[in-house]
């Protein structure tokens, strides 16, 4: 059996499969809880390429059907095919996956039906328990059925974008082998659109790079593409496609702010007042941008399960973090890197602007990115920050905040590793780098 503590995070499931901290009987008994917790007719379950996905996914659907609850098999597609399957279907959903870890590493992301999200606080803990008391088998007897979702996803994505309004790009896609590749030419070829395509063949190996393009390392193969091609836009996609990253025209990555105060316009020019959901740790920018254009900001904590029953409460049509996941009232609350990328096509053809030049227009601060800073003693060291910065404003959220009127930063504890994660946002370069180092030097003198 794995190492249950381990494996169990806040949002999902996730662990290394050659050393045994994931394997197929955590996977079976994991979809027999879940089974049982949901009490759902059917479950929707995909998987991604890695090599161990196959046996994870078989195993977890052994467990279901062992509870007597049918299952839609999707075979090989994108996070958010899954979370699409679960809003039209109305079924509970799992994504077998680990997004944009190495390939010796995989995971289990579950949403409720309605793509409803699955975190600690909302079934995963439940669900952990029911594998560590064990229960009795259950009587057996769900079916299994293929299910084709990809005609209907992409007919879903085209419910949101206008393909007519998105012609006369060239756009360099990245799939990192990984999963954007099982949709992403279908997407263009309802588009007036040229597709110059980069490691788009699924390979569980990753042969080319991590798919990880929170890392600049890499990003290097698609800036490089992007300066032979020069296309108007650069996307790369992490490994379950559920993250897009943009790169603008000059080859210059956009923060996940700038992503998300552009597209927050786009969706305001369309819902008047409406409200956009982004984390603490985006730019003032983007609320900044969401009042301008009339709409209604709602900070919440970092986390896609925070997000998404934030946009729930309130109605939010869109919501946005600086790591590249980008949340639709439109497509279930969930996020999609493949809507986002669509979303931003769209920006680019209405705004007959360069990306180099849009983006100026949400831009007027300068970022530190996140930061990690190791230290044995988190909560310690976030006191410590607290109590050194006293004469700032100051919240608790998420974390640790610390506000001026012209700069601020914010310190969180990881929750599996020795560091805080720091982030700040000045009105200069110069400032932020001076910032930060004071927030360094108090961290550092506790580790």
């Amino acid at each position: 059996m794995a190492a249950i503590e381990v494996v169990f995070k806040a949002y999902d499931i996730r662990g290394r499969t050659d050393l045994g901290e994931l394997d197929a009987g955590l996977a079976r008994q994991v979809g027999a809880s879940f089974a049982r917790l949901m009490g759902s007719a059917a479950v929707a379950v995909g998987r991604d390429c890695r090599a161990s996905s196959p046996e994870l996914a078989g195993a977890m659907i052994e467990g279901i059907t062992s509870e007597g609850v049918d299952v839609l098999d999707l075979g090989e597609v994108a996070t958010d095919t899954v979370y699409y399957v679960s809003g039209s279907q109305n079924v509970p959903g799992v994504m077998i996956t680990a997004s944009h870890n190495p390939a010796e590493y995989n995971g289990i992301k579950l949403c409720r039906p309605g793509a409803g999200p699955v975190g600690s606080d909302s079934g995963l803990d439940q669900i952990k328990e029911m594998v560590l008391d064990g229960f009795a088998p259950g009587p057996g007897g769900g079916a299994v059925r293929s299910f084709d979702p990809i005609p209907g996803y992409v007919d879903h994505l085209f419910s949101v974008v206008e393909a007519g309004r998105i012609a006369g790009l060239r756009v360099a896609v990245d799939g990192g082998n990984g999963m954007a590749g099982v949709v992403v030419e279908q997407v263009f070829d309802r588009l007036a659109a040229d597709l110059i395509g980069l490691y788009l063949e699924p390979d569980g190996t990753f042969p080319n790079h991590p798919a990880d393009p929170l890392q600049p390392e890499n990003l290097v193969d698609l800036v490089a593409l992007m300066g032979r091609e020069h296309p108007d836009l650069g996307v790369a996609f992490d490994g379950d496609a559920d993250r897009a990253f943009f790169i603008d025209d000059r080859g210059v990555p956009l923060s996940g702010s700038t992503t998300t105060a552009l597209v927050a316009r786009w969706f305001l020019a369309r819902n008047p007042g409406a409200s956009i959901v982004h984390n603490l740790i985006t730019s003032r920018a983007v609320p900044e941008t969401v009042r301008a254009h009339g709409g209604n900001p709602i900070k919440t904590r970092v986390g896609h399960s925070y997000i998404k029953q934030v946009m729930a409460e309130t109605g939010a049509v869109f919501g946005g973090e600086h790591s590249g996941h980008y949340y639709f009232a439109a497509n279930y609350k969930a996020d999609s890197g493949m809507l986002a990328m669509l979303v931003l096509l769209q920006v680019l053809s209405e705004s007959g602007q360069r990306l180099s030049e849009l983006r100026q227009e949400v831009e007027p601060y300068a970022p530190s990115g996140e930061i990690n800073l190791r230290v044995e003693d988190r909560a310690g060291a976030i006191e410590a920050v607290a109590a050194a910065f006293g004469d700032a404003e100051q919240d608790r959220l998420d974390g640790l905040t610390v506000s001026w009127s012209d700069r601020w930063f914010n310190l969180r504890p990881s929750n599996t590793e020795p560091f805080v994660r720091l982030n700040a946002e000045g009105p200069d370069a110069a400032s932020v780098t001076a910032l930060v180092e004071q927030v360094r030097r108090v961290v550092e003198g506790r580790s």
